[in-house]
């Protein structure tokens, strides 16, 4: 983002960065990302939240079954129930990514 044009971060670029900023190698760098990916992943799919502190909260919300339409036809139709997954984050985030300093 130095550059003023907005970057995708890949799993590969976290696992450069955690190797860089650790001295770690990179493939113990890669089973860090992936172990916490899996974590919380099968957190999620437990339907357990996963909050990190500064962060935020990730969390799996149950939506019910509702009547809808099709926008081509007008037709009414069922969406069936499904779980979604949802990210809220923290206030300190929010403020960093505004360009607000945190307070202390």
């Amino acid at each position: 983002m130095g550059n003023g044009t907005p970057q995708c971060k890949t799993k590969a670029d976290f696992v450069d960065l955690i190797y860089e900023r650790t001295g770690s190698s990179k493939r113990e760098a890669g089973e860090v990302v992936e172990a916490v990916i899996a974590i919380i992943r099968n957190a999620l799919r437990d339907g357990d939240k996963v909050k990190i502190s500064g962060f935020g909260t990730f969390a799996v919300n149950q939506k019910h079954a509702r009547r809808g339409r099709n926008p081509q036809t007008g037709e009414p139709i069922t969406i069936v129930s499904r779980r979604v997954l949802s990210f809220k984050p923290s206030q300190v985030l929010k403020q960093r990514v505004n360009g607000v300093k945190a307070k202390s």
